[in-house]
């Protein structure tokens, strides 16, 4: 991105102002998984995040939200436990792109499905 797109747009990463104030007057205290980098005012009082690309606010994990939001002061790594083996990392919504789930029947995959089994008995008012 050029100096005159990095000063004059917000919505696709930190603009100049914002990458002089967190050299200036804050200090990086952390970085996500995904490259954000997490920032406090040296008085404590501010907390702000510069993203790794884009502007978007989905994009900050659910630790550093809390954190974000003084929900907790302590930073993530010093008070959540370990990963479990088990968890898996959060995925992206793909709605909406061609990596979407769709199922048998869908007309994206031709618009057929399989045919009824017949273990399906209607509702009928009155009938006991």
């Amino acid at each position: 991105m050029s100096i005159l797109g990095k000063i004059f747009t917000w919505w696709d990463g930190a603009t100049v102002g914002t990458l002089l104030n967190s050299w200036r007057t804050g200090t990086q205290v952390g970085e996500d998984g995904l490259g954000n980098r997490y920032f406090r005012s040296r008085d404590g009082k501010r907390r702000w995040v510069l993203y790794k690309g884009s502007n978007d606010a989905s994009r900050v994990p659910p630790e550093w939200h809390g954190w974000l939001h003084g929900t907790f002061d302590e930073l993530p790594a010093d008070i959540l436990p370990a990963p479990r083996a088990w968890e898996k990392d959060a995925t992206a919504n793909l709605t909406g792109s061609l990596g979407a789930y769709r199922p048998a029947g869908a007309l994206e995959r031709g618009g057929r499905r399989a045919a009824a089994t017949g273990d399906y008995e209607a509702w009928r008012p009155g009938a006991e």
